[in-house]
């Protein structure tokens, strides 16, 4: 960016906020057009406070990532202060180094500037080094942060800025070790190297002699500071250190520090820079690059940077927003919960470690043991076992002992979890930068180290095979791993009986083999079961090996008419070792895969339950216990419900679905089912239908089942608050407390009722024979006067011609009309209205418009898009698709039978005249001359009201311009 640049971007920022809000011209427009761009976060703890305001972590809901908001309440500053948080946003909105604090945004709520800046997890430099209880680093770490730390320092001075508060509290680092340097609210833009600042800004111990003078300083002052913190990183002590800060001013101009270096931990060339730094004569201090440049940096630091690019590119940041304007923020509180529940625990145990930071993100189950990964990116670990029975390492805190209550994994302090899962008696984790520890029994090699099988490993092992490969997804069976690398590479080892590991045979393996896949075919996941494995492709097909008794891997053809022979628990194919298709499962696009001991179940991309293998305690869901060769559609309860989450147990499943619902059924003994024994779901009940748990409505972010147990969280939302964009001037709503959770913020006015009644696939039943016959429109619309039918359909309803049906008899002339199982006698005015409805029906707006109807709603069920090229779903629930066309084609049946009936009655109409015509040709005049004066309407039921005066045209008596 140019200096011109940079100062219309910072005299525009000032000047915004120089009046109390935030109002930008070029963002006004993308205001009020309703494309607003909305991103929604969750509070999770208070991080800090400082000079402005506080610091706070929040969970970004889009993608899951850490954000930290520096929240600056403006009432309360002087307009010099405005100043330095304008210079802030302007400063770190201008620098993008992988060093330092990147900035994704900023809000305005009424008087409080909120900056939405990039998270480190690892704390700042003042805690490491205070963490180190006197133990020195090593010069290889502090190299290490030197090298990042002159990086930072070096890009933001090239950009002419001088950050003039340098300090091991603004030196943030993550969990993997990288500096990240922020807090810019005290850095001035210079207009060259020479410029000269005057204000005397910064913290006392890390100020310059010039600075202590009030004399003028440089981007040197910055050096200084670099070696005081140089100093404290060697000595854990600080470089300058006084009771009150007028002897803290003197020792620093006297150069009079209080450090001690131990000269045999450290090169004598990494000391002379510290000196260097801290010379009395800025002219004598070396630049940012110059330190770069040193030979102890210099030899290793393409190896630094490329370690830098690797850890950041690891990180997962936040998106940022593609909209040009600042997008609307909604601030939601919600109550995340742990449940877990079975292995004779009949009723969901609370966890109350889980709180705050420590919230739960990700849950697995074991055997006997549970694991959580927390917001903060730590692993949680602890027992659930019976009888006292011991560990044998998979909870990882170096001994055998059964915790009870969850216990952080301290050997990965420091390491940032992303994913863990759990075999028997085993555990594997993987972490952000795709590194993989592991730690149980290694009794089936499941460990991968190399050595003996059998061993016990009590705490985590890092497995060196993937430090080159970095790994995406891990999932663990019983006795078997497989990894997923993010280059797509596919590796699996331990217990390989069944062919569980997809390596065409039978053999155990300790360390991890390479398994080929199936040429055009890209792995996006791997989920394994107690003893077989479903890969799941991009393309949403699934791909399996391992055991396929009862079918629980889907490979069976399904064949009917051939019966089992005695003693065998299967059909079709027993197991198979190498990925193969499971064409069961084709004409569905597959999103996820659970595996279960006997069964399985997966969810396709329209969020339908698909349910197989064995049913004996009916966890297929389908009503019965009976066997089923195929895979089972679940309707029923979840008819018109997109399930989101699904995990199978030992005979049981439990799944969740959008709005919010958790069903659980089959096997519910030992408290499987989380049912209370006491209220019939003991060990002898199965539920053979899912069935609601839970009494309030809870989102579920993760779900896991394995044997007897299941771990859940839970969510509910206790309130919400729109920020509107800085640009908006729009005023902020507050959200009511939520009786019931929803994950979709940004839900407009109506649209809760609207997926509660079926308008976006729920169950609500549309009395489609009212919306033709009498009101067009009314019963197609909820409450809020909202309308689940498509704008385009609902208006060419809302044009078509009503078509009204006879109702009952009336005197007059009996009709023998065909289409009628009885006479009926019809008066000449309501056959009049018959033949226009008629004619009305034969024009462009009447029926032609009735059949383009028809003819969208077919193609709307049959292409299943919609005119916006969207899903037909996401329009019209597939129900009032069905309903809307049988109503259609009874109307198109009624327009005929309409039609047939005025054409008949017509006929008849055409004979009753000629008769009429011929008893008056044959009547005597004088006769004709004494008869009253009456119309033949009034005898025959037809004509044109006063006989031959009214446009009698010899045809029928049709008044003129009638038509059918």
């Amino acid at each position: 960016m140019s200096l011109e640049a940079y100062e219309r971007h910072f005299d525009s920022l000032n000047s915004d906020l120089g009046g109390g809000s935030v109002v930008s011209e070029r963002s006004t427009s993308g205001t009020f057009n309703g494309e607003e761009e909305k991103l929604h976060y969750i509070p999770i703890r208070i991080l800090g406070r400082g000079a402005f305001g506080e610091a706070t972590l929040y969970r970004r809901a889009e993608d899951n990532s850490l954000v930290v908001w520096k929240e600056v309440d403006l009432n309360s500053l002087s307009e010099k202060e405005r100043r330095d948080v304008t210079n802030e946003i302007s400063i770190l909105s201008m620098l993008e180094h992988n060093n330092i604090i990147a900035y994704f945004n900023h809000f305005m709520d009424k008087n409080t500037l909120l900056i939405e800046l990039e998270y480190c997890n690892g704390g700042n430099l003042y805690d490491k080094i205070v963490q180190q209880k006197g133990k020195l680093f090593t010069e290889e770490v502090v190299v290490w942060y030197l090298y990042q730390i002159a990086s930072a320092v070096a890009h933001i001075h090239k950009a002419g800025i001088l950050h003039r508060d340098i300090k091991t509290l603004n030196i943030f680092l993550t969990k993997t070790d990288l500096i990240k340097l922020g807090d810019y609210g005290l850095a001035k833009k210079l207009d060259s190297e020479f410029s000269m600042a005057e204000t005397c800004v910064g913290t006392p111990y890390y100020m310059s002699p010039e600075l202590c003078q009030g004399a003028k300083y440089n981007f040197k002052s910055d050096i200084w500071a670099m070696g005081c913190v140089l100093f404290e990183m060697l000595t854990l002590t600080r470089t300058f250190d006084a009771t009150n800060p007028l002897n803290l001013c003197v020792k620093i101009v006297q150069g009079n520090w209080t450090m001690e270096v131990n000269l045999d931990a450290y090169s004598a060339a990494l000391i002379k820079l510290g000196y260097e730094c801290l010379d009395q004569d800025p002219a004598k201090r070396p630049t940012a690059d110059q330190i770069l440049d040193q030979p102890f940096i210099s030899c290793c630091r393409q190896d630094l940077e490329e370690r830098v690019i690797l850890l950041n590119s690891a990180m997962k940041k936040p998106k940022l927003s593609t909209a040009t304007e600042t997008p609307v923020a909604v601030v939601t509180t919600r109550s995340r919960e742990v449940y877990f529940w079975g292995g004779g625990k009949f009723t969901p145990q609370k966890i109350d470690s889980f709180k705050g930071g420590s919230g739960a993100q990700h849950v697995c189950a074991g055997e006997s043991h549970f694991a959580v990964v927390t917001v903060e990116k730590e692993l949680f670990t602890w027992a659930s076992v019976q009888g006292g029975a011991k560990m044998v390492g998979q909870l990882g805190h170096g001994d055998q002992a059964s915790y009870r209550q969850p216990k952080r994994v301290e050997k990965l302090q420091g390491k940032a979890i992303q994913q863990v899962a759990c075999g028997a008696d085993f555990t594997a984790c993987v972490t952000d930068e795709g590194q993989m520890y592991m730690f149980g029994s290694d009794y089936y090699g499941c460990i991968g180290v190399e050595g003996e099988m059998g061993m016990e490993i009590l705490e985590p092992v890092l497995l060196e095979f993937f430090e080159q490969r970095p790994v995406c997804q891990v999932s663990c069976g019983d006795n078997h791993v497989v990894v997923l690398t993010q280059s797509g590479e596919i590796f699996s080892w331990g217990c390989g009986e069944y062919g569980r590991l997809g390596l065409e045979c039978e053999d155990d393996f300790s360390s991890p083999m390479q398994i080929e896949i199936p040429k055009g075919a890209t792995v996006s996941s791997v989920s394994c079961g107690s003893d077989g494995t479903f890969f799941l492709t991009e393309t949403g097909k699934v791909l399996a090996c391992g055991n396929n008794e009862f079918n629980k891997l889907g490979l069976n053809q399904g064949i009917s008419g051939l019966k089992n022979h005695p003693g065998e628990g299967y059909q079709g194919i027993p197991y198979i070792t190498t990925l193969t298709l499971v064409k069961q499962l084709s004409r569905f696009k597959i999103q996820f895969i659970a595996p279960g001991k006997s069964h399985s179940a997966a969810i396709d991309e329209r969020g339908r339950l698909i349910t197989f293998g064995c049913n004996k305690y009916g966890q297929l869901g389908v009503k019965d216990f009976k066997r089923h060769q195929g895979v089972q559609v679940l309707l029923g309860p979840f008819g018109g419900k997109t399930v989101t989450k699904v995990s199978c147990g030992d005979g049981f499943t439990i799944a969740a679905t959008e709005d919010n619902h958790i069903f659980a059924w089959g096997n519910a003994g030992n408290g499987r089912l989380g049912m209370p024994a006491d209220k019939g779901f003991g060990s002898e009940v199965c539920p053979a239908m899912p069935r609601p748990i839970f009494g309030s409505l809870h989102h579920v972010p993760d779900l896991s089942c394995r044997g007897w147990h299941t771990i859940i969280i839970m969510e509910k939302v206790l309130n919400s608050k729109t920020i509107r964009s800085n640009s908006s001037g729009l005023s902020i709503g507050l959200g009511q407390e939520a009786s019931t959770s929803t994950v979709d913020l940004d839900m407009e006015p109506g649209s809760e009722t609207e997926c509660r009644d079926g308008g976006l696939g729920g169950t609500r039943e549309v009395n489609t024979e009212g919306c033709f016959l009498d009101t067009p429109m009314m019963s197609m619309t909820n409450q809020t006067g909202d309308s689940s039918c498509p704008l385009w359909l609902r208006k060419e309803l809302e044009d078509a011609e009503f078509i009204p049906m006879p109702e009952g008899s009336k005197p007059g002339i009996q009709s023998k009309l065909a289409s009628f199982s009885e006479s009926v006698t019809l008066p000449y005015e309501e056959l009049k209205e018959l033949k226009a409805a008629a004619a009305a029906a034969s024009s462009r707006t009447g029926l032609s418009t009735r059949r383009m109807s028809f003819e969208k709603v077919n193609g709307l069920e049959e292409s299943g898009v919609c005119r916006k090229g969207e899903p037909a779903a996401c329009c019209l629930a597939s129900s009032e698709v069905v309903q809307l066309r049988e109503t259609l084609a009874r109307q198109e049946t009624r327009i005929q039978m309409l039609e047939k009936q005025v054409s008949e009655q017509h006929k008849e109409n055409e004979k009753l005249w000629a008769a009429i015509r011929r008893s008056a040709q044959q009547e005597p005049d004088h006769k004709r001359n004494q008869r009253p004066d009456s119309s033949p309407g009034e005898q025959g039921g037809g004509g044109g009201g006063g006989g031959r005066t009214d446009g009698f045209t010899g045809h029928g008596g049709r008044p003129a311009g009638a038509s059918v």
